[in-house]
């Protein structure tokens, strides 16, 4: 059983009950649902992932205390505790109180810092910032999107206030300017680390060097096709169960794989040239520009297209992250 299914069964059988039997006065306020890390949250848990964390549970997500007492929220913990140990043959950890945990309750401004910043989750949670962006230009372009995608995947089981709906909303995607940012800057560092750098450490006859670069080729054409797709880029053990799930460009899984095994020497190294020119082709093919466009000056042509003045005047690699 996935373990979306099994938090949200879970739920509408005991959690929901609780709720609206011992606590109906705190419904307008919380928010209730599977967020925040694990893989079973983007769906990629499997029998292997349950030999950790896996287990029936949700999370109850708070407004601040002058909404939601410290009291209430205690109240409510001790209730989310004293809920069945055991469920279709699943056993729940033992909650610890000093945090960490990735079900129970949970104040909403808690969760939100520990992924954008307190300052961003201020703004998201304060009323009078309400028509205001949550993140700013610099968070954007820095923010990992695996913390963006523990706030926007998963599930949500009830939020009748909608403020939680609200973040999520406003966090779905990165904005236009944002996203071609980042794909100039990985399209210009997959060019120099693909097509350069491999070809010039084989020439130093730096065969080990070599298989570097195609590892940070490899961690730039990714990103590259995650935002030619309109999606988040998960954390790197999900990406090429994301790349085939999410992206049309599943068929990539092979070319990367083979990049990545293998020797660095004369009797691979041609065939390895050619998969990198034509992933870096299909980027910049599916970007919207000629077949015949040089990868770097795509890169810069991209970069040209971006409206916000200050944003493309940033250094074309601002966006650009090497983990």
């Amino acid at each position: 059983m996935k373990g979306l299914e099994l938090s949200e069964r879970y739920y509408h059988e005991f959690g929901a009950p609780m709720l609206e039997s011992r606590f109906p006065e705190l419904l307008p306020e919380i928010a209730a649902g599977l967020l925040g890390s694990g893989s079973e949250v983007l769906g990629f848990d499997d029998e292997n992932s349950q030999d950790h964390d896996f287990e029936p549970g949700f999370c109850i997500f708070l407004p601040g205390e002058e909404r939601v007492s410290r009291r209430s929220a205690f109240l409510l913990e001790r209730a989310y505790a004293a809920l069945p140990k055991e469920y279709l043959g699943f056993s729940r950890g033992f909650l610890s109180p000093v945090g960490g945990n990735r079900h129970g309750v949970m104040r909403l401004s808690d969760f939100l810092a520990d992924r954008i910043g307190p300052e961003a989750a201020g703004r998201a949670l304060d009323p009078m910032k309400s028509g205001e962006d949550i993140l700013t230009t610099r968070d954007w372009l820095s923010l990992p999107e695996q913390y963006l995608l523990e706030i926007t995947s998963g599930k949500l089981y009830r939020d009748d206030g909608g403020l939680l709906t609200g973040v999520r909303e406003k966090l779905a995607y990165l904005p236009e300017d944002i996203r071609k940012k980042k794909l100039a800057g990985n399209l210009l560092y997959a060019a120099q680390s693909g097509q350069y750098n491999y070809e010039r450490c084989l020439l130093h006859g730096e065969e080990t060097a070599a298989a570097m670069t195609l590892f940070y080729f490899t961690e730039a054409a990714l990103r590259c096709l995650f935002l030619l797709a309109g999606k988040y880029l998960p954390y790197y053990k999900w990406r090429f169960r994301a790349l085939k799930a999410w992206t049309p460009y599943g068929d990539f899984d092979a070319v990367f794989r083979k990049l990545l095994s293998g020797p660095n020497d004369t009797s691979e190294s041609g065939e390895k040239k050619e998969l990198i020119l034509g992933i870096l082709t299909r980027i910049v093919t599916d970007a919207g520009l000629p077949k015949e466009t040089d990868p770097g000056e795509a890169a810069y042509l991209l970069n040209d297209e971006i409206a916000d003045g200050e944003i493309r005047n940033l250094h074309i690699l601002t966006a650009v992250r090497e983990n």
